[in-house]
Order: C-alpha cells, then sequence, then structure tokens
C-alpha cells in the first residue's frame, strides 16, 4: 500500500476533533494516583459491577484492542496482554504504546485494578494488541512499517478473539475497510466503534462505527445525558459511560490523568460488557450477544424506535447475566439486520455465520449525501433536548447512571435542514 494511501488511512485517537476521546483540561488535572484512580470509576456503582463479577468476569474471552498499541506491563494489565498472539504480518510496534490512549482502552476493559491502577469491568478477560497510526504524530518509518486497521481487522478476524474493540474515528469512508469489517462479522466476530466526538449536530460522520456490523457506541455522563461532544446519526446503537475517567494522557505511564472523555472509554465499556455476557454464555454467537445488549439496554421509548443519540439505550449486562431465563433468540438472526440493510431488506440470500445480510451502502452516505428535510425522516418535537428529558427506570440498578434518557430526538439538525443520516433504521 503506497504512502498516499496510509495517510489517506489516518485515524485520529484523543484529540480535539475528529477522535473517539477528547482530554478535557489535562493540563492542570494530571497526576491521577494510583490510590484514587478507582474512585473515579464512578460507573462501577451504578452498573453493580461486584455483582455481576459474581456471574462471569469474561473469562475465557479475547478482545482484540486496535489502537495506539498497549503497554503490557502497567500494574494493571500485566498477564494480561496476550503479545505473542498477534499475527506477525501487523504484529509491529503492538506493544509500544506511542500515546497511552490503547493502554487506557485495554485496562478499561480488563484491567485488575493492581496497585490501584484501573479497574476493568472485566477482568479476566484477555487483550490482544493492535497498533495502527493514528492522528498522533509517528516517524516516517514508523508509519510505513504500521499496519493499516483494514489490515488489522482481517489480522483479528482470522484470530480466536471474539470482541474487536476499535476506540478511533475516521471522516473517510474506505471500501477495503468495509470488506474488511464484513470478512470479520462473517467469521462470528463482535465489532465495536466510537461514533466520534465532532458534537451531535455537527454532521461528522465516524468511521468504522458506520460501517455496517459495527455496534455504533456514543457516551453518556453520570446523569445519564447523552454527552454534547457525541455524534448522532443512524449508526448510534448504543451508549454508555464515557465522560469524567481517569486514564494515560501521554505514553510515560508514570500516573493517570483526570476528566478523560470521549466515545472512546465507552467503546472500551461496552466491549468489556459484552465480553462479560459471552463469558457466561460462551456457545452463544455475535448476534445473540448483540441482541443481548440491545434487549435489556435501558431506554424509556419503544424498542423499535432507537433514537439517533441514543440508539437502543443504555448498556446493562447485569439485567443479562442475572436472569438465568433470558433468551439470546436465534443464533444466526442479526438484531441490526434494519440498520444493516437498505430498508430493511435482505440484499442477499445466503447469511453468514454471524450476521445476517447487508447492504454495503447502507451504513456509508454520508449526511450531506442525503436529502434535507425528507419526508422519510422521523421527527423530533421542536425544541427537545433529550439531555434534559430523563426518567426514573425500574430495573434494580442504583445510582442515577441508569435514570435513563427519554425519546431523543431521531433526526440530525445541520444548519436548520433535518438530514436523512446513514442507515435504514432511522427511515419511517
Amino acid at each position: 500500500m503506497n504512502s498516499a494511501t496510509r495517510r489517506r488511512l489516518r485515524v485520529r485517537v484523543g484529540g480535539a476533533l475528529a477522535s473517539a476521546l477528547v482530554v478535557v483540561g489535562v493540563s492542570s488535572a494530571q497526576g491521577a494516583t494510583a490510590a484514587d484512580v478507582q474512585s473515579e470509576q464512578w460507573y462501577l456503582g451504578p452498573m453493580q459491577a461486584e455483582t455481576m463479577w459474581k456471574a462471569s468476569t469474561g473469562e475465557g474471552i479475547k478482545v482484540a484492542v486496535i489502537d495506539t498499541g498497549v503497554n503490557p506491563d502497567t500494574p494493571s494489565l500485566k498477564g494480561q496482554v496476550l503479545a505473542d498472539e498477534v499475527p506477525k504480518q501487523v504484529a509491529y510496534g503492538a506493544t509500544e504504546d506511542y500515546d497511552g490512549h490503547g493502554t487506557t482502552m485495554a485496562e478499561l476493559i480488563a484491567g485488575t485494578g493492581k496497585n490501584g491502577g484501573i479497574q476493568g469491568l472485566a477482568p479476566d478477560a484477555e487483550i490482544v494488541p493492535y497498533r495502527i497510526v493514528t492522528g498522533r504524530s509517528l516517524d516516517a518509518e514508523e508509519e510505513k512499517r504500521a499496519p493499516t486497521p483494514m489490515e488489522v481487522v482481517r489480522a483479528a478476524a482470522d484470530s480466536d478473539v471474539r470482541i474487536i474493540s476499535m476506540s478511533f474515528t475516521s471522516p473517510a469512508y474506505e471500501p477495503d475497510f468495509e470488506k474488511a469489517v464484513e470478512y470479520a462479522a462473517s467469521k462470528g466476530k463482535l465489532l465495536v466503534s466510537g461514533v466520534g466526538n465532532e458534537g451531535r449536530d455537527s454532521g461528522y460522520i465516524g468511521y468504522p462505527a458506520a460501517y455496517p456490523y459495527v455496534i455504533g457506541v456514543s457516551s453518556i455522563d453520570k446523569k445519564s445525558h447523552v454527552s454534547d461532544f457525541a455524534q448522532s446519526g443512524n449508526y448510534v446503537d448504543l451508549v454508555a459511560p464515557g465522560e469524567n475517567m481517569p486514564g494515560y494522557c501521554r505514553p510515560a505511564f508514570d500516573q493517570y490523568c483526570h476528566d478523560m472523555t470521549g466515545t472512546s472509554s465507552a467503546t472500551a465499556i461496552t466491549s468489556a460488557a459484552a465480553a462479560l455476557i459471552w463469558s457466561a454464555h460462551p456457545d452463544w454467537t455475535a448476534n445473540q450477544v448483540t441482541r443481548a445488549l440491545i434487549d435489556t439496554a435501558g431506554r424509556k421509548w419503544p424498542r423499535d424506535e432507537p433514537t439517533s443519540t441514543a440508539g437502543y439505550g443504555t448498556i446493562r449486562p447485569r439485567s443479562v447475566l442475572v436472569d438465568p431465563n433470558y433468551d439470546a433468540g436465534e443464533p444466526y438472526s442479526d438484531p441490526l439486520r434494519k440498520e444493516n440493510t437498505q430498508d430493511g431488506a435482505k440484499l442477499v440470500t445466503e447469511i453468514p455465520p454471524a450476521s445476517a445480510s447487508a447492504n454495503p451502502s447502507a451504513r456509508a452516505t454520508a449526511p450531506s449525501q442525503g436529502a434535507a428535510g425528507s419526508s422519510k425522516d422521523k421527527q423530533a418535537a421542536a425544541g427537545s433536548d433529550d439531555a434534559k428529558a430523563v426518567a426514573a427506570d425500574s430495573s434494580g440498578e442504583s445510582g442515577t447512571l441508569w435514570i435513563v434518557l427519554g425519546a431523543a430526538a431521531a433526526v440530525v439538525v445541520i444548519g436548520g435542514g433535518a438530514f436523512a443520516v446513514l442507515r435504514a433504521r432511522r427511515a419511517d
């Protein structure tokens, strides 16, 4: 692949623009100590992590973390990173995190919390690290040797990882990347990605979240408000905690930083939730794990009317883990079939092992290509604000995290015009 192609495929993490993680106030907030970092993981209590860990800790589940690399030597990741399982053709720099972002994501998924480090939501899951070129600078030689995201996704698809976690975004639609995603889905992998941080009304589309078969994750705060920075569109499937997190904001790994914010963290936490469920039900398919996340998500709107800002709602893996009678449905029926096809119609006749049929373009149409004011847009009440419309949930989760959003706006408004955005799900 030539250098021009590699530049086009550069993705963003950690920056203020097309990123999946925004660092807030780092210059004045560096230095979270090991003693207090877990107290900053405000979501563990409301999610009743201790209760979930009695049913599942993620044991037996391998998660591919495609990011800036993963440092396997932090106290919380000792013994959790399977560096030897990275395919050689894409292994360059996999354990040399040049930013700190990838290591943070790995700890949020599978950190043991040792020595007061970040406590992962699935502490017995294992991480297979991959390093790609992001918005952070690497020298020319390192960029040349780094694998592309699609090369990494294909390699992970051919491995025994079950979950592919991608806390990065790109504004560019790439047909080869979409094919790589489809290949991974056909291999039974569950793919998760952040939707991006350009703001809900900016019209920015985040890939790979917008590709078929990828669970697009947005962010919420402690009060279950959808984060102002989070992208909206028909590629938002679920929301998870993504604000005011501890994490590494530089590659020294000598201390954590405070108040790190973005859909990256929400992606990692959703990947960990999937690992908990899959570990408890190892015979399930990716479709069934996805269906469990959707079915049990916290929401105050009809299940079949996902919104453009919160999708199907807030992840609640505990609801699956404590319910011995939960029915995950058909193993080869895609729970996101409407999102992954044009107008919900099956466009191919053969269903891959892990996913139903898909129209490659169903998620890949940018808002600028949609018709302004389309009659097929689901209209929301003028001036509604889903961050203000909260209602109590009766699921039993403690605290305010699972006070779930009211029915959210289902169109993206840009410059006063309602645009049809991405997948067929939001169309009537």
